[in-house]
Formats: structure tokens, sequence, C-alpha cells
């Protein structure tokens, strides 16, 4: 037996239960939506000619965008730090970037509540210093969705990154420098480029965990800043739109399986190490 076809058949059980319970509800959703007595594809042309839910998706985009990017931004300056720290220092901020990844999602999320709200810690802040006259509306806002987005996923940003930044040879840098590289062109022509795969693996789990999260878009953003998690909950629970739902579900799947493909052909692409 060669060892292709034994790994074939080790791997034969995930396989099936990944399609079994992954893949056939998949299916089942996307074929929901092809069922339209107008058509098999009017419920997607309902959903892109509608002016509020064309809204609802650039707005999930849009706020997924930005807390990548500063999930991103924010993550490798702290796993470069932790990185580059002694065993035992280094152990405690893994531990310290690990601890809120033990507290559920819901609970970090309503703990932004007691910070941004019109009587949370913040305001009472900058009213005791006099920097406001008055409380700021923060909550229920585009920001303060960002805010929690990116306290929730710069923990999994830091965890991704430090085992890659770990793997970079001291030497590398060492050797840059050297040779007459400035701090800035050895991070660009040296880090960068070997740091590639944890950052796209990184902004992959960041990008799709926000753009299909419920909690904190509900908690925080509420109706007035409605994105496709809690568009899709209202759909399936408060109106009973199945097929609506489905169609939501569907747009949800492709955007992010497409923004995993765009990723991984750009991780092959700017990866010196690949091929």
């Amino acid at each position: 037996m060669s060892n292709r076809l034994r790994a074939w058949l080790l791997a034969t059980p995930a396989i099936l239960l990944v399609f079994i319970f992954l893949g056939l509800p998949v299916l089942a959703t996307f074929a929901t939506t092809f069922g339209d007595p107008k058509g098999p594809f009017s419920t997607y042309a309902a959903f892109f000619n509608s002016r509020f839910r064309m809204t609802v998706l650039w707005r999930t985009m849009e706020v997924a965008l930005i807390t990548t990017i500063i999930s991103v931004a924010i993550g490798f300056c702290t796993a470069w730090v932790v990185a580059r720290m002694p065993g035992r220092i280094k152990s405690l901020l893994i531990i310290a970037a690990v601890f809120p990844l033990l507290t559920g999602v819901v609970v970090r999320s309503f703990a932004w509540l007691v910070i941004l709200g019109k009587n949370g810690i913040l305001n009472n802040f900058l009213l005791g210093i006099g920097a406001i006259a008055e409380p700021l509306s923060m909550l229920y806002t585009q920001g303060s969705v960002i805010v929690a987005m990116v306290y929730l996923f710069v923990p999994l940003m830091i965890l991704t990154l430090v085992g890659v930044l770990e793997g970079i040879p001291q030497d590398m840098t060492d050797a840059a420098a050297s040779l007459g590289a400035t701090p800035a062109a050895t991070f660009r022509q040296v880090v960068l480029p070997m740091a590639v795969p944890g950052l796209i693996v990184g902004a992959v789990l960041v990008f799709t965990g926000s753009f299909t999260s419920y909690a904190t878009p509900q908690l925080l953003g509420g109706e007035r800043q409605m994105m496709m998690g809690t568009f899709l909950y209202q759909r399936a629970m408060v109106t009973f739109d199945w097929v609506g739902a489905s169609t939501i579900a569907a747009v949800m799947v492709v955007v992010t399986l497409t923004t995993v493909l765009v990723m991984s052909k750009a991780a092959r692409k700017l990866n010196p190490m690949a091929g």
C-alpha cells in the first residue's frame, strides 16, 4: 500500500465528518436560496438591489477591514517585542496575551458597555479631569464596534505572529545591519517578507472573524450599526424569513471564501520561501 493511499485512508473519517456536519448544511443553505418561484437567482437580485442590504454589507466589510488593519499593526509590533524577549519574560507576556481569550466573547464585549457608556468609566474619567463638559455618546457607533473588535482579535493576531517572528534568526537582522542597512530597510527587506505567512494567516482569521461576528455588533452597534451577523439573526429569528436569511448566509460564505483564496494567493506571491 502506497503512502498516499494510506494517508487518504487515515483522513477519510475526518473528511466524512466535515462533509456531513459542515458541507451538507452549507449546501442545503445554498440550495434554499435557488428555490424561489420567481427564478433561481431572484433572492440574490433582491439582496444586491436593496440599498439597505448593500449598506449593511459594505459597513460589515469596512468594519472588518479596519479591524484587520489595526489588529495587524498592533499585533505585529507586540509580537515582535514578545519574540525578542528572554524565555521567562516571553512566557509571561504570552500568558498575558492569551488571558483575554479565556473569557467569553459576550463578557468581553459587555465590558465595553461599562467602559464606553454615558455613565461609563471613560466618560467619568474625562468629566473628572475636565476634558469634556457633558458625557459623550460613544456607544452604538461604528467606532465602538471597531474598538471592541480590535480588543477581541489582537490576542489572536499576537499568538499567530509570535511563532513566525521567533523563527527569524537574529543573525539575519544583525547581518543586514552590519552591511549598512537601516532599521527600516532591514524590516522591509528581511523581517517583513519572512513574516508574510503569519501576517496572511492572522489577517484572514481576523477579517473572517470580524465579518461574521454577531455578539459584539449586537451589543455595541445595535440597530443603528447593523452588520451581516446581526442582520442574519434578525431575518432568521425575528421575521422568520428563512430564505432571506439563507441568502445572507450564502453571501457571507462567498465573501469569506473569496477572502481566504485571495489572501492565500497573495501569500504565495509575497512569501520568499514559497516554491
